[in-house]
């Protein structure tokens, strides 16, 4: 299968604590070998030659480690996947790495790609290295950094930095980049609810209420246009990096393990699938605050001028959002569940998938489409 079965996760459950740390620390710990990551490193060209190499853990998801890497005067950051190497991750490595050498040039934010391999021998997993980038992303932090906490005027703009992203990446030539055969862009609409159903048989161990409401929705619709672009896949404010300070600039979209060929408007579904509509409906708990930010329709109008696309279909987007969000979630709870899972936050995804499934079914039962 072509577009990628694991997300970094619904990121809302993802808040970090000293425990968290301490127990990151022990799950981490010996996941980069230097001295062999400093000969491949050697043998690529990459750095300081015959420099020592030190590593420090900066983040991780359900699904990816990251690392901090220095050597001489340069310093990168290392994406592994975790002890436990779920099947097809070191692909996915390999994936994420040719989704970002492929960006070189392009007006899309991201980190720039300084080598990877699928030599699992070097530590013990596929990888890839990517300038370090110095700047701050909302899941890292306990709230808006100043600025942005206390000018509600500079607000505005995160969301929109987050929109123009992904409208610029719609717009990249993906065959003039290189990117021929990464998804299967034609009938990809058409394959979706079979290609996530299937996925979900590999683990199903329980009900999902509201899902096959959604799923019955969606088999047989397809969009009126649909035209081929790169999309990330797993797009939210978790998965940016933004410059320090005002006003607002994005350093870089990361995160691209679900990047494919496909239908760049479900990344905007991404994004707004929990956005607020107005004032009354702005969510009171949530890893970023949306007091001050732009409402919804603000952000579709802003998708459609920046990318030349067709936004009207927006609610079938998000039911398939949903859909998917869903199921690629419960793969992860599945995990936990069995007692194959290195994150024991993962048991959070059994509560947020049944939510994605329920929303999914209400607003198949009420749109208009």
């Amino acid at each position: 299968m072509s577009e990628q079965t694991e997300s970094t996760a619904d990121s809302s459950v993802f808040s970090r604590s000293d425990t968290d740390e301490a127990s990151e620390a022990e799950r981490t710990r010996g996941l980069i070998d230097p001295v062999a990551l400093g000969a491949w490193m050697d043998d690529q060209g990459i750095g300081d030659q015959g420099e020592p190499v030190t590593s420090r853990f900066i983040s991780g998801g359900a699904s990816n480690e990251i690392f901090e890497i220095c050597r001489g005067e340069y310093r990168w950051a290392l994406r592994r996947p975790p002890r436990k190497v779920p099947d097809g991750r070191n692909e996915t490595m390999m994936r994420e790495f040719r989704i970002l050498s492929a960006l070189a040039d392009t007006d899309v934010p991201h980190a720039r790609a300084a080598g990877g391999t699928d030599d699992t021998s070097v530590i013990g997993a596929a990888f890839y290295l990517m300038d370090f980038v110095d700047g701050w992303s909302p899941i890292s932090e306990p709230g808006w950094p100043e600025p942005f906490a206390s000018n509600m005027e500079a607000r505005p703009a995160l969301a929109y930095e987050l929109v123009d992203a992904i409208a610029r990446l719609s717009k990249v030539d993906w065959q003039a980049n290189g990117l021929e055969g990464l998804g299967r862009p034609d009938g990809f609409h058409e394959r979706q609810v079979d290609r996530w159903y299937a996925h979900l048989d590999r683990f199903k161990f329980r009900d999902i209420p509201g899902l096959d409401t959604a799923g019955d929705w969606l088999r047989g619709r397809t969009p009126r246009s649909y035209t081929p672009g790169i999309m990330h896949g797993d797009y939210q404010f978790a998965n940016v990096m933004f410059h320090h300070g005002a006003p607002a600039r994005m350093a870089a979209v990361v995160d691209w393990e679900m990047g494919t060929v496909g239908d760049p408007l479900l990344d905007l579904a991404w994004v707004v699938m929990n956005w607020p509509e107005d004032e009354a409906s702005r969510p009171s708990v949530g890893y970023v605050d949306y007091e001050g930010l732009p409402f919804r329709d603000d952000l579709l109008e802003r998708y459609a001028t920046m990318s030349g696309r067709d936004v009207d279909e927006i609610d079938y987007y998000v039911i398939l959002a949903r859909f998917k969000l869903a199921i690629v979630l419960e793969g992860g709870y599945a995990r936990f569940v069995a007692g194959g899972a290195d994150n024991p936050r993962m048991e959070a995804f059994g509560r947020v998938v049944l939510d994605l499934a329920r929303d999914a079914a209400a607003l198949a039962q009420a749109t208009k489409l």
